[in-house]
């Protein structure tokens, strides 16, 4: 019910008493308010429920859940780090198929959507593509899931390219080291630090189970679609183990309290990777969302022409291109 072992629980209660912002009451201690944590972003509980489990008022439950949110918040420095760049990732150097043209890859970058309570009147502009309000949560995560950016609180409404500008140039920005890139999906534009499937060109995974590639572009975007569905095995496995941010499910909770739980999450599901590695969640979604006949995301093949202009996006489409090339023509040879 916790989503986690009992030693990985043990060793997360350590983390939060080390860090010293979160008390014991004398009726609750840090791992009696960490229960009631894990309960409510695991079950998607409501506090009265959690309470009538663990004979408790509403309020108690309230205060516990938000000390604990602010607690594994605080966290963050801890589990959820942007890459230096100086490690090319195991994934690729081990893989002849990646490896040595996706050598200076950091990761995937995606955006995902998860329900907000929010006002009537502010309801219009987080109604994107959901019937519901939501917001639009930008994250990078490395090949091994692990996330190393997230960036939540964007109106439903708004483009994933308008939410990772702002990642890009906030003050506490998404670092890409010079030299390094990102993979996205067509939803982004093309640029030498993010780099982005062929337009018009077969892309999901699916589209390759009864013909291989064709071409180099063809080649070049079923490798790119096979690296990018980490993020989208990142997300699976987050909504799966947090109920609580799984878009469909009614939300209790406001917009910046929203924001901090999804933040929150992260932090838990980049721990668990370190210290419950063999948790069957992770390699549930290997085996669902890694299927080479499953769709890969939702994004658009075509990229937006509004993007296709500019300095980086030639730097981007020239890199792209000399992968693709050398890709092809191992690829041959090989054959």
């Amino acid at each position: 019910m916790l989503r986690m072992s009992t030693n990985a629980f043990e060793f997360l209660c350590g983390k939060i008493k080390k860090i010293n912002q979160v008390k014991d009451y004398a009726q609750g201690t840090i791992e009696e308010q960490l229960i009631t944590f894990l309960l409510i972003l695991g079950q998607n509980f409501k506090n009265r429920v959690v309470g009538f489990f663990l004979c408790r008022s509403g309020e108690t439950i309230s205060r516990y859940f938000h000390n604990m949110l602010t607690g594994v918040i605080m966290l963050e420095e801890e589990f959820v780090k942007q890459p230096s760049g100086r490690q090319i990732q195991e994934h690729i150097r081990d893989n002849p198929r990646f490896f040595p043209w996706f050598k200076d890859c950091l990761g995937a970058i995606d955006g995902t959507h998860v329900r907000v309570k929010v006002s009537k009147v502010d309801a219009p502009k987080y109604r994107g593509r959901k019937d519901w309000p939501t917001q639009n949560v930008i994250a990078a995560c490395s090949l091994n899931l692990k996330f190393t950016y997230i960036l939540a609180g964007w109106e439903g409404s708004a483009a994933d390219s308008r939410v990772l500008q702002s990642a890009l140039t906030r003050s506490d920005p998404l670092t890409i080291p010079e030299g390094k890139f990102y993979l996205g999906d067509a939803g982004f534009g093309l640029t030498s630090k993010l780099l982005t499937p062929y337009g018009r060109t077969r892309y999901h995974l699916k589209e390759y189970s009864q013909r291989g590639p064709q071409t180099s572009k063809e080649l070049f975007n079923h490798r790119h679609a096979s690296l990018r569905n980490c993020i989208e095995r990142a997300f699976g496995v987050l909504k799966k183990r947090f109920p609580i941010i799984a878009s469909g499910s009614e939300c209790q909770y406001s917009c910046a309290t929203m924001t901090n739980i999804i933040l929150a999450c992260a932090v838990i599901h980049n721990f668990l990777l370190a210290f419950d590695p063999e948790d069957n969640i992770f390699h549930y979604e290997d085996n669902r969302v890694g299927d080479p006949n499953q769709s890969e995301g939702e994004g658009d093949s075509h990229a937006p022409e509004n993007m296709l202009l500019g300095l980086e996006y030639r730097k981007g489409e020239a890199l792209r291109d000399l992968i693709a090339s050398e890709m092809w023509n191992a690829y041959q040879y090989g054959n």
